[in-house]
């Protein structure tokens, strides 16, 4: 793949590092449900966050399977109709690996704006799914959730990118 001027060269990603920091997106998202706000309709998703990232970046190794069980685990903890959050993690993963090559190629704040739309439809599914089977609508504050997912877009690719960043062994000599 052929690079933008000024981008830098990565490290390959560490898989413990990737398999720790879905289960700690798993830990944030359980205990944002268990604190203060409860289960606010608001409160971003951030499973949905790091699987969206990795997938991007990392679409061997996470994709369609992992959202799969990501979702599961989280419906289980909600308490959620049993497959619900399976379901739209899915449709994000599919997706996230659909349009990882052209995702990349922009910076990321135009990676943000690119995928809210993405986020949005998968809350509308999720919505959707819970309305079918009888549950109520969450009410309009709903719709800040995927702005919020992707606004934190910028945070997650600094964090999740910054173990890949320094080089293995610094060395003056070498460019790279």
């Amino acid at each position: 793949m052929i690079m933008r001027p000024g981008q830098q060269l990565l490290l390959p990603a560490n898989p413990v590092f990737i398999w720790s920091s879905l289960l700690v997106a798993m830990v944030l998202n359980m205990l944002m449900n268990m604190g203060l706000w409860g289960r606010a309709a608001w409160v971003p998703d951030l499973v949905a966050l790091v699987l969206v990232f990795w997938s991007v970046h990392q679409p061997r190794r996470v994709g369609v399977g992992v959202a799969f069980a990501c979702g599961l685990v989280m419906d289980v903890q909600q308490g959620a109709l049993l497959g619900q959050h399976a379901l739209a993690y899915t449709v994000l993963g599919y997706f996230s690996v659909f349009m990882h090559r052209r995702l990349l190629w922009f910076d990321v704040p135009t990676q943000a704006l690119q995928l809210l739309p993405l986020f949005f439809s998968v809350h509308v599914l999720a919505v959707l799914v819970r309305m079918i089977a009888g549950g109520s609508f969450p009410g309009w504050d709903h719709l800040l959730a995927p702005v919020f997912e992707a606004l934190l877009w910028p945070v997650a690719s600094v964090l999740l990118l910054a173990p890949q960043r320094r080089a293995p062994d610094p060395d003056d000599n070498r460019p790279l």
